[in-house]
């Protein structure tokens, strides 16, 4: 990209270029015309004789070569304790007498400047360059449906608040109070999320969130196609489910009933999409009564409703930033 000050943009230089070669200007009224000078010309002008138009466009200023960059074993030898110690250019310079700028530098070349790209158990680099998942074409082409099994926060809040030992001293017959189940639904292209807190996860129960998913797409001009959830038996084996999900013929882009038995079609660890798992309640709060349901819709900001040429309204725009 040209500078703020730059007199010649791309299109600029083509236009001073073809005033020299077609139209027969002299070079120096061409450089009065442009406001450049007549040397700037004549370089505009041979590099698009030897190039052509790819040699008008903007170059990095960056040196080809530089003598000073600091030796390939040095660079090895900061990788390699970034590695194993896991820690910040200041703790490896002290340790390899180099300035912690030059450590960053060579962490930043190799994309290991953050340890997040960094593996935990291991140290070897992880999500370096754009974090690759898959992504279907067009909102409601997929569905994923899952549960999340929650505790349920004693009042007052529990070993979080109070601590372990608080926690262990409480009298352990204490009468149970259960867990709440998440049921989520997510769509595959925009990572729209529908979710009713519910008090079980049967077969009949995922049945009814599934007809109220499909009826809440529907209200924001989205028609479900189909639907992908794990091996649990409360989506393979419950007729009422399989009935809410209308028999549909089968995708070959989803688990086949063998797939799924086995296990062998899963979604890569990176795509995976779903709630995260640190769900926190502040000190204090009161939780709903039991049984009634919650519904969330999470996300909402993603959908954004379009005519198209044909007259058709659609769709959901995936828009960077607003996954879940």
């Amino acid at each position: 990209m040209s500078h703020a000050k730059s007199k010649l943009t791309p299109s600029g230089r083509l236009l001073l270029v073809r005033r020299v070669l077609e139209d027969g200007w002299p070079p120096a009224h061409a450089a009065a015309m442009a406001g450049v000078s007549r040397q700037t010309v004549h370089k505009w002008v041979r590099r698009f004789r030897d190039e052509g138009l790819e040699g008008l466009e903007d170059r990095s200023s960056r040196a080809h070569r530089c003598p000073h960059r600091t030796d390939a074993r040095v660079e090895a030898a900061v990788l390699e304790m970034r590695s194993s110690i896991r820690r910040g250019p200041h703790r490896i310079a002290g340790r390899l007498h180099l300035s912690p700028s030059t450590i960053h530098a060579i962490l930043a070349r190799h994309g290991v400047s953050k340890l997040s790209r960094l593996d935990r158990t291991t140290g070897q680099p992880i999500r370096v360059g754009p974090v690759v998942r898959y992504e279907r074409a067009r909102p409601g082409e997929l569905i994923h449906v899952d549960v999340k099994k929650i505790g349920r926060v004693p009042e007052g809040g529990g070993w979080r608040v109070h601590g372990r030992a608080a926690a262990n001293g409480m009298d352990k017959k204490r009468v149970p109070i259960g867990y709440d189940y998440l049921h989520v639904a997510i769509d595959d292209h925009s990572r729209y999320a529908y979710v009713e807190i519910l008090a079980n996860e049967k077969g009949d129960t995922c049945a009814e969130f599934l007809e109220r998913t499909k009826a809440h797409f529907a209200s924001l001009g989205v028609e479900i196609e189909g639907v992908m959830t794990d091996n649990a038996k409360n989506y393979t084996l419950s007729k009422l489910f399989r009935a809410a999900l209308g028999s549909p013929p089968h995708d070959p882009s989803l688990p086949t009933p063998d797939q799924r038995k086995s296990g062998a079609l899963q979604p890569h660890p990176r795509g995976r999409v779903g709630l995260r798992t640190g769900i926190f309640v502040q000190p204090g709060t009161i939780q709903r009564p039991r049984g009634v349901p919650l519904r969330l819709q999470l996300g909402t900001d993603t959908f954004r409703h379009w005519q198209s040429p044909a007259g058709e309204q659609a769709s959901v725009n995936n828009q960077p930033g607003n996954y879940i």
